[in-house]
């Protein structure tokens, strides 16, 4: 079970998000799938509907989407990933106007698996990042950080 989760995870990274598969998502969702951590109004995301929000917003704001694996571990149900999101910011939808900088933040994804879908879906990234990166937050000057800590 576990190496067919690692496929369906590098599938999932692939097909839905590097080469923009909407349909994908319904495949590879369960009917009730259940997703946390996408988002800041509504946290819980439910079934792929609610899921697909969440991606036509990203996609839309992100040209050149891209997603890495970088590690994949698997056991029983479950499989997590280590992942790097790059991408330029092109468009409007997650509310910034467009910066046209590029963007570049890392996150964790844990899925669990049953009957060879997706049920649970826990998402951890660097959206403080990714705010700053598009310059909907300012960056913090790093010396003063450092110099203020010490």
């Amino acid at each position: 079970m576990s190496e067919a989760n690692k496929k369906l995870f590098q599938r999932w990274m692939q097909d839905v998000w590097n080469e923009g598969r909407e349909a994908t998502i319904d495949e590879l969702c369960a009917p009730d799938v259940v997703g946390y951590g996408l988002g800041d109004v509504d946290p819980v995301l439910h079934g792929p509907a609610g899921f697909k929000v969440f991606w036509r917003n990203l996609r839309g704001a992100l040209s050149d989407l891209r997603m890495t694996v970088d590690d994949v571990v698997a056991e029983d149900d479950h499989v997590i990933g280590r992942i790097v999101l790059e991408g330029v910011h092109s468009g409007d939808t997650l509310g910034v106007p467009a910066s046209r900088r590029k963007v570049r933040v890392a996150g964790i994804i844990w899925l669990r698996i049953g009957e060879g879908r997706i049920v649970e879906a826990w998402n951890s990234w660097d959206q403080l990042g990714l705010l700053r990166q598009i310059g909907a937050l300012a960056s913090p000057n790093q010396d003063q950080f450092m110099t203020a800590r010490t």
